[in-house]
This record gives C-alpha cells, structure tokens and sequence, in this order.
C-alpha cells in the first residue's frame, strides 16, 4: 500500500489514531466525534445539529451517540439553572474521559494530558461499545447502562483490567446491580482494584469474580406506611391508628370481651342450676299411699 500525505497548511483538525482505528465505534460514532474536534473553540454546537450536518438519521444517531458515551468520548448533564428552565450540558474530548475527569472539565479544570497517539496498530482498548439491541441481554436498561459507564470508568484508570466491548456488555448488569444496592462508584473501584496481582491474564474472569463475590448485600426495604386515622366504631369515639384491619380502640375490645365473657358464665350457672333441680326431683323420696 503506498500512501502520499502532505500536510495542510490550514483549516485541519488533530485527531488521534486511537479515535480513528478505535475496534468498538461505528463510522458514525467516529464521524460525530471528529466532526465536534474540528468545530472552531467558541462554537456551541449540539450533537444532535452535528448529526443533522453530517446526515446522520435518529437511529443512527441515538447509537452513536450511545456508544461514545460508553467509550468515554462524551459526557452529558441534564438540571435545572437558576431561572428554573431546564438545561442539558455536553462534553466532547478526543481522548476518554471518567465521570469524575468530565466533571472537573466541565467544572472549569484542567482535563488530563493527552498521552501521545502510538504509531502503528493500537493496543486492546480501555473501553467499549455500548450494549446492543441483538445480544440477547436486556443492557439497554438504565441500570446496566450506568453499570457499563461505571466499568468503563472502572477500566479506564487501571490499565491491567482493559476490556473489549463484549466484555463490559457482559459485567454492565453485575455492576448495575451494584449500583442498586446503595454502592457508590468509589466503592466499586475500590472492591474491583485493591490487592490487584501484577498481572492480570484475565480482566474480565477477576472482575466478574470481584463483582460477584463482593456483591454488597441489598438495601433495606423501606418500612411500611402507617394506617391512617379512623373513628373507633365503639362506644367511645375516640381516634385510633389500626395496626391491621381492627376497627375499635383497645378498650373497647376489652370491654366487649368482659361483656361476652358476662353473659356465658351467665348461661353456664343458669344451666348448672337446671341440672341440679332435675337431680333432686329424681331422688326425693316418694309419699306413702
């Protein structure tokens, strides 16, 4: 293959290989990436209008954009500003960010020096693809997707534990249910790298490990609502807060139960006392004729 490339003099963009030749981003996803590197600094530019620009359709579009989020290319925020209209943030780097690092540029701190681009093929990448809709696992969930962005966080600042796309997709919904259970994503870096071996021949077999065996256990189940108030369908009238389906106050119910219970030692000495009348005119002796 013989090449012949001449510099341009203007009007060019710094884009490295790792972008270019990265295993797990679509044409698209790279298109919309290098496309944003390019754009002059100053201009705000949403992804969606560079998709447009660039002829790139929704679906198209929402996978891409899917994937360079999961590969730590873009970072997005969604709150409320102090009028209280709602606003979404954008980040685009050309090299990956984690959560923590996105945060602090967009923050207004210095982001991380670029490590200069190899020359010649790339090594295994840090990051991955975003899950798809034909693995037969349900990782479009938003649960395992902040699971695949925490692996790759996870992955990015610890270079022994570089996964392949197919491999985050597989320990997204580990992670997730992580997440779930209360564990913040510090807590995770630190159960997924502390007393890491030297090296690592195989990321994703001790990381499926680690997530497994040192699963927090599940948050607590929030304690049920009380009962609302009632009127006590007694004699007394007073406001009560049932426990389970009881209608009267505890008063009340003793008082029926002392009534009840009245009324049948009534009935058993009006029996006892019929007995004993039928006994004694059974044994009184009979007059002489």
């Amino acid at each position: 293959m013989l090449k012949h490339v001449s510099a341009p003099a203007r009007f060019f963009s710094q884009v490295p290989n790792e972008i270019i030749r990265h295993p797990h981003l679509s044409s698209d996803a790279v298109r919309l990436l290098t496309w944003q590197l390019s754009l002059p600094d100053g201009v705000d530019q949403p992804l969606s209008k560079t998709a447009e620009q660039a002829g790139i359709k929704k679906t198209a579009f929402t996978r891409a954009k899917r994937e360079l989020a999961a590969a730590g290319y873009f970072h997005e925020w969604r709150g409320q500003g102090a009028g209280g209209l709602w606003r979404t943030r954008q980040l685009v780097s050309n090299v990956p960010l984690t959560a923590e690092e996105a945060v602090a540029v967009r923050d207004g701190g210095a982001p991380p020096s670029a490590v200069p681009p190899a020359i010649g093929e790339p090594g295994r990448p840090a990051v991955g693809r975003s899950p798809k809709e034909n693995t037969g696992e349900n990782t479009s969930h938003p649960l395992a997707e902040r699971g695949a962005r925490a692996i790759v966080a996870v992955c990015h600042a610890e270079r022994r534990l570089r996964l392949a796309g197919r491999e985050v997709e597989r320990l997204a919904p580990l992670a997730g249910e992580w997440l779930s259970r209360g564990a913040t994503l510090q807590e995770l870096r630190e159960a997924l790298t502390d007393g890491l071996p030297e090296r690592v021949h195989s990321p994703v077999g001790i990381l499926r490990d680690r997530l497994t065996r040192k699963m927090p256990d599940p948050a607590p189940e929030p304690a049920p609502r009380p009962q609302p108030l009632r009127a006590c369908t007694g004699t007394c009238g007073r406001m009560i807060r049932p426990v389970a389906d009881e209608t009267t106050c505890r008063d009340c119910r003793l008082e029926a139960a002392g009534s009840d219970s009245s009324e049948a030692e009534g009935a058993t000495q009006r029996g006892m006392n019929a007995v004993r009348a039928a006994l004694e005119a059974c044994v009184r002796p009979r007059p002489a004729i």
